[in-house]
């Protein structure tokens, strides 16, 4: 036993802020300025080029609600909401083949900004999904 009973599970405490902090699968996890600053860049410009691709696929209106950046900038991973949902999935896997294409028109978008452009991860955001259901239940 310590002999400051205040301190005596300080190390143990630590090791769980630690643990959390570190862990990316947790959803607090804190993201640096720079973290923040790189993912709204990412998502402005991939919201310009995904509204261009858009124009293509006709009625379809894809969103980008949220990104996050991995600590080291390295990887991108893209949420994105489609519009009509029976085209999301058709739309996800076209979107997916031509990510080489997206990354590279990224690249030329943010070569000012960033010396390496992240490898970018797409992601179906099912969040209006879930807040519909919600709804739709608590209407019972």
């Amino acid at each position: 036993m310590s002999p400051f009973p205040c301190f005596a599970n300080y190390a143990y405490a630590h090791e769980l802020v630690v643990r959390k902090k570190n862990n990316p699968k947790n959803k607090y996890f804190m993201e640096s300025t720079r973290q923040h600053k790189i993912a709204r860049l990412i998502q402005k410009d991939m919201s310009d080029i995904l509204l261009r691709y858009a124009r293509t696929l006709r009625s379809t209106l894809i969103s980008v609600s949220e990104v996050r950046v991995s600590p080291d900038l390295s990887i991108a991973h893209i949420y994105l909401s489609i519009f009509p949902q029976d085209k999301a999935a058709d739309t996800m896997e076209t979107i997916k083949k031509n990510t080489p294409q997206l990354r590279g028109q990224l690249g030329t978008l943010e070569r000012h900004q960033l010396r390496i452009i992240p490898e970018l991860i797409f992601h179906l955001d099912i969040t209006i999904d879930n807040m519909a259901r919600i709804d739709e239940l608590l209407k019972q």
